[in-house]
């Protein structure tokens, strides 16, 4: 395999990695980036825990959907995450935004 076939493989998977989040984006509450990973979710629990003068967070999630473009599976029943670097959770602000067939009283 060549350089410009492993991009071009490499590229197709992040287009598909990306219309897949674009698909599941409005299922999930809050959207959590750790240093390593990004994640959906609608269950999230940030804990922060000091030992020995050193501060690190447990970060656990229910029901999360991964980003992860090497992950056969992205979405995970659990995920517990320790972390000595930054964490950011952030609510998904539902969009107000219909299609008409969602609408009551019109045909979907």
């Amino acid at each position: 395999m060549s350089s410009e076939d492993l991009e071009k493989y490499e590229t197709e998977m992040e287009l598909q990695l990306y219309r897949e989040y674009r698909d599941v984006v409005n299922l999930f509450s809050y959207v959590v980036e750790t240093e390593r990973r990004f994640y959906l979710t609608n269950d999230v629990q940030v804990q922060e825990h000091t030992e020995a003068g050193e501060t690190y967070f447990e970060v656990t999630m229910l029901d999360a959907w991964v980003w992860d473009m090497y992950r056969p599976a992205r979405f995970v029943k659990n995920v517990r995450v320790l972390t000595f670097k930054d964490v950011n959770v952030e609510e998904l602000a539902k969009s107000d935004l219909q299609m008409p067939g969602d609408k009551p009283g019109l045909p979907g």
